[in-house]
């Protein structure tokens, strides 16, 4: 199981940094490279987080969207249905292998918001709404660098899923 597991994982990993090189959307590729792994489709939800790349709109101003998409995707797996709204116990353990997953991310990353790791990154940040930032952005690194940190967030969120799912099933 753990070789399948890491197959699984590496799955994840490879697909969410091909889609964000490819196409962009850190949120959307993460998502992506998770349900790709995972033998997923739902456009339903990958439509809903397009407007969650670069911290929100492209503004850098919350938390990464490469989170997001993982947060999506344990949703997905997870979350509480309408029928079960007022059960509080599937609100809860969703939001604790959110909580998880926000813990590896900036134990790995020393932050979770967008503008922050681009200064870690490249010692500022860029607004991609303005063509000379986001030629400058590219020039620096950013899409290779966000590429792999979407890979790792959909790794770690594969790996979260996984764990829960084998708890689950025991």
């Amino acid at each position: 199981m753990k070789k399948e597991r890491n197959e699984i994982m590496d799955t994840a990993f490879k697909k969410a940094k091909q889609y964000e090189m490819k196409s962009g959307g850190c949120s959307q590729c993460t998502l992506s490279g998770i349900f790709d792994a995972m033998g997923v489709q739902n456009d339903d939800i990958f439509k809903a987080a397009t407007g969650l790349a670069d911290g929100v709109g492209l503004t850098g101003n919350g938390h990464c969207g490469a989170l997001s998409g993982g947060v999506l995707a344990i949703g997905y797996f997870f979350g509480r249905n309408k029928e079960d709204f007022s059960d509080m116990m599937k609100l809860i353990k969703a939001n604790m292998l959110s909580k998880k997953l926000h813990d590896r991310f900036v134990k790995k990353y020393g932050t979770c918001r967008c503008a922050d790791l681009q200064k870690s990154f490249f010692g500022r940040f860029y607004n991609l709404y303005d063509p000379e930032e986001l030629t400058s952005a590219m020039k620096a690194g950013l899409l290779e660098t966000c590429s792999t940190l979407v890979g790792e967030a959909a790794r770690m969120t594969t790996e979260i899923i996984l764990e829960a799912q084998e708890k689950d099933a025991k």
